[in-house]
């Protein structure tokens, strides 16, 4: 008995057949991909992480794959660039693209601008351009500018021009210097300028500068003159360096100088360093010799603190 197959059947039992030929045509044909992308995913496979790949187009990196952001990633990423550019331009750093500020953002920033201007103009920088201020702006930046220069004029620094000044002005900045030099001249500082002191400023200097000289040499000062001391100061001077000399004496210090000890005083710092030492061998701290001991204080010290050999 024969069987008869309908044609749907004969076509399944055709596209059966050819199934296996189909998958091996695939596996050996893949899908092609992206070299480019493929290259900067080996090189950095952050591209795929979503989290990473939203930091890094965030902060404008070159790393960043726009293809795998989502509609609401993707909006986020050009808020925060586009925020980024805004504080750029206010901040006058790079990249900064003017063309993507909105009207209120570029009125903004041209306010900030004027005005940063303006500031620069009246400090008297080189970044002023003073072809951007309006009259009355240029009115203040030189008023600004003209009592800079009185002020650089009267103090003697800075770029004082005194051709700017006026007749009152000259008087005031001449004035102030005057008083300056006499200044730095009683307190031995600054730039002073004898000969330009008057006689009566001249004695004043030269009673600060005696002042001076024996107050350095009271307080042993390398800055001091003995042949420039009156009678009196000398006699406060010597006084002050036995006093000096006794005290680095007392502290065994390395300027003391024993043969300027008056007898007395050598007895002194004799008993004291007596004393001193038998502290020292009494309390077991600090530097003991026993050698200098009495009998009555080498009887004192108590047996453990005692050398093994005694």
């Amino acid at each position: 008995m024969k069987v008869r197959i309908g044609k749907p059947c004969l076509i399944l039992v055709a596209v059966l057949s050819l199934w296996p030929t189909l998958l091996s045509a695939q596996a050996k044909d893949p899908v092609q991909t992206d070299p480019a992308q493929t290259e900067a995913a080996h090189k950095d496979p952050a591209r795929n992480d979503p989290a990473q790949n939203l930091s890094a187009c965030n902060a404008g990196r070159e790393t960043c794959n726009h293809s795998i952001l989502t509609a609401a990633q993707a909006a986020e990423v050009a808020r925060s660039l586009h925020e980024h550019n805004v504080v750029n331009c206010r901040s006058g750093t790079e990249p900064c693209d003017r063309s993507k500020l909105t009207r209120r953002e570029a009125t903004a920033l041209a306010v900030a601008d004027h005005q940063r201007n303006v500031s620069e103009c009246k400090d008297g920088l080189h970044s002023c351009d003073k072809s951007k201020l309006t009259q009355s702006e240029a009115r203040d930046s030189s008023v600004a500018e003209r009592q800079r220069n009185l002020a650089d004029c009267k103090d003697g620094v800075g770029a004082c021009d005194p051709s700017r000044l006026t007749p009152a002005e000259a008087t005031e900045a001449n004035l102030a210097r005057q008083q300056l030099n006499t200044s730095d001249c009683k307190n031995g500082s600054g730039l002073c300028d004898h000969s330009k002191l008057t006689a009566v400023e001249t004695k004043e200097v030269t009673t600060a500068e005696r002042q001076r000289n024996a107050q350095h040499c009271q307080n042993g000062s390398n800055e001091c003159d003995h042949s420039k001391l009156t009678a009196l100061e000398a006699g406060q001077t010597a006084a002050a360096e036995h006093q000096r000399n006794i005290s680095e004496c007392k502290n065994g210090g390395e300027t003391c100088d024993f043969s300027k000890l008056t007898p007395s005083e050598t007895k002194m710092l004799a008993d004291s360093e007596q004393q001193r030492n038998y502290r020292a061998c009494l309390k077991g701290y600090g530097y003991c010799d026993r050698s200098r001991l009495t009998p009555a204080e080498a009887l004192a010290i108590p047996a453990d603190r005692k050398p093994p050999t005694e």
